[in-house]
């Protein structure tokens, strides 16, 4: 199986920058979409952002376009979700996860980290 692991939330002004990381192990994924979520308090998880790890096309919820990046390391397994102009409505905790194939779906990921809190203060 796949392990995913977040890491990189914290506490941000209105404004500012942060960048998730989240490291894959285990089998290997190279067919694989590494995709982001998102679920504040009293909202249903949200889809963010996604990569193919082969090829690296990108997709994103309008919501964060030119404002998020998604990108990965293949030499690391590592994925990462550069946020920057974030705004209090990014709260939320932030999960990393992935697909056998490319979907906005939270129930076609099969694996999920633990998720990583970001907070963006006004």
């Amino acid at each position: 199986q796949v392990q995913l692991v977040e890491s990189g939330g914290g506490l941000v002004q209105t404004g500012g920058s942060l960048r998730l990381s989240c490291a894959a192990s285990g089998r290997t994924f190279s067919t694989y979409v590494l995709g982001w979520f998102r679920q504040a308090p009293g909202k249903e998880r949200e889809f963010v952002a996604a990569i193919n790890w082969s090829g690296g096309s990108t997709y994103y919820t309008d919501s964060v376009k030119g404002r998020f990046t998604i990108s990965r390391d293949n030499a690391k397994n590592t994925v990462y979700l550069q946020m920057n102009s974030l705004k209090p409505e990014d709260t939320a905790v932030y999960y990393c996860a992935a697909s056998p194939e490319p979907t906005i779906k939270p129930a076609s990921y099969d694996y999920w980290g633990q998720g990583t809190q970001v907070i963006v203060s006004s």
